[in-house]
């Protein structure tokens, strides 16, 4: 078993839980999010039901997923639209690559997009010598600062505004005092004439709507209409996960989507994409490219109880919720997805032997399962992974063998009596390193509740 990823994880976990700065910036960022979710879920009527229908609709579409792959991929190429089916994170890189040359791209601009982050796009681009330019206030902000999206929904939410304002001041030049509103503007400012110079520009997508050939892009700040707008050549990058049946079921989604995300009715910009501009369109791309991303998610199909996981919209509800992601936060898991779904998923994206150390890392309260708006049986999901890892023999020496030997010491009662003197010793030498070196391992008493039983009442005799 690979040991990397596991001690990489530690580590920097262990730094992250001992942080009172960053504990202090996500609760307050946190805070204001449950503050804003409870307010908009009461747009709704019946909110379980809202979550119930979705639950059913995601169920239908994974069960039947081929199907409305094919119907979205014939009804979006019948509007112009190139489909590129990529098997893995490097086939869809070498596609992107492919468009870049054949239109001499040396700069493109980019909307937030979790499944370019997943295939590594801007590392890629930038070792090509294409300049890559987030666009999305958060992504920018992580790219100036040479970081990884620390959230699914809010990339920066371990920063707060003087930690953006000094950044801005040391990159950008601008004075320490500028308010949140005068450091977007600035931005803003700056990025405009990226989306007129661009030749390409990249997007994901929340939906892949099947029965009308379209992409739907939910945002806040209409800077993802801007990277399709200007750009003649429009590329999306998209899990083959996110496809929905109808166009009608937006209606569904779209304020489930927001409520969960960010506490919001609706979305600010919601935009519904079916093709390259047409002739009588004044913006709009000339060519149109959805590059429908494996990478694994087959072989998480294949899996019969944790194949919901795929019916994720990326809300971040869960993260949000999660007492081990408040605690050690995003940028500890060294993922693309990251917080409770991300450990259910990630194993099956990029190998159970490197990553199941993910599903180990919750408490497993099931917080995240209550605010899934697709309930999403998460905390169960995580028990079906450590199952799996079990099975597998991936859990090491301790833990593959350490319960095989403490089954056979409690199955039978003078075992578990003679060995009543040994528990302690044997949890200290056998259990410390998984158990934390900064937790104590619980003190079992030197005496089984049979041999305390005895000595309390030496008159009763043993049946």
């Amino acid at each position: 078993m690979s040991k990397k990823e596991l001690e990489s994880f530690l580590e920097a976990s262990g730094v992250k839980a001992f942080d009172a700065e960053h504990r202090q910036i996500i609760n307050k960022n946190i805070g204001k999010y449950n503050v804003a979710v409870s307010n908009g879920r009461k747009q709704y009527a019946n909110y379980e039901l809202a979550r119930t229908r979705a639950a059913m609709l995601k169920w239908k579409v994974l069960e039947n997923l081929d199907k409305y792959l094919l119907e979205f991929e014939s009804n979006t190429q019948r509007k112009g639209t190139k489909v590129i089916w990529c098997e893995s994170a490097s086939g869809a890189q070498k596609e992107v690559m492919a468009i870049l040359k054949a239109n001499n791209a040396k700069m493109i601009v980019k909307s937030k997009s979790m499944a370019t982050e997943e295939i590594d796009l801007n590392e890629l681009l930038k070792n090509n010598g294409i300049d890559s330019v987030e666009t999305d206030l958060g992504e920018y902000i992580q790219q100036l600062d040479g970081e990884k999206p620390y959230h699914i929904v809010t990339p920066a939410m371990h920063k707060s505004k003087e930690n953006i304002a000094e950044l801005f001041h040391k990159k950008l030049g601008t004075p320490l005092d500028l308010t949140p509103e005068e450091m977007s503007l600035h931005v803003r400012g700056l990025l405009r004439e990226k989306y007129t110079e661009a030749k390409v520009g990249i997007t994901g997508a929340n939906f892949l709507i099947a029965d009308t050939g379209s992409i739907s892009i939910t945002e806040n700040e209409g800077n993802a209409r801007l990277t399709t707008a200007f750009p003649k050549v429009h590329i999306v990058v998209v899990g083959i996960e996110k496809i929905i049946p109808n166009l009608v079921d937006l209606d569904l989604f779209l304020p489930l989507l927001a409520t969960a995300g960010t506490g919001q009715k609706l979305t600010a910009y919601n935009t519904i994409i079916s093709g390259p501009a047409s002739k009588e369109e004044s913006d709009g791309p000339k060519e149109m490219y959805v590059l429908l991303l494996d990478n694994g998610r087959t072989e998480l199909l294949a899996q019969h109880e944790q194949r919901q996981a795929l019916g994720c919209i990326r809300c971040g509800a869960c993260l949000n919720s999660c007492p081990v992601y408040k605690n050690i936060g995003g940028h500890s898991y060294q993922t693309t997805y990251t917080g409770p779904i991300g450990a259910v998923i990630t194993p099956h994206l990029r190998g159970m032997e490197d990553f199941k150390h993910l599903s180990y890392a919750s408490t497993l309260c099931g917080n995240c399962t209550e605010v899934c708006p697709v309930k999403i049986d998460i905390h169960n999901l995580l028990l079906f992974n450590r199952r799996d890892a079990a099975k597998e023999k991936l859990n090491g020496w301790t833990e593959n063998n350490g319960w095989k030997i403490w089954r056979w010491a409690m199955m039978e009662r003078n075992r578990m009596n003679k060995s009543s003197g040994l528990k302690n010793t044997f949890m200290k030498y056998f259990f410390t390193d998984t158990w934390g070196e900064k937790r104590l391992t619980p003190i079992v008493s030197e005496k089984s509740f049979n041999e305390q039983w005895k000595a309390l009442h030496p008159q009763e005799k043993e049946s």
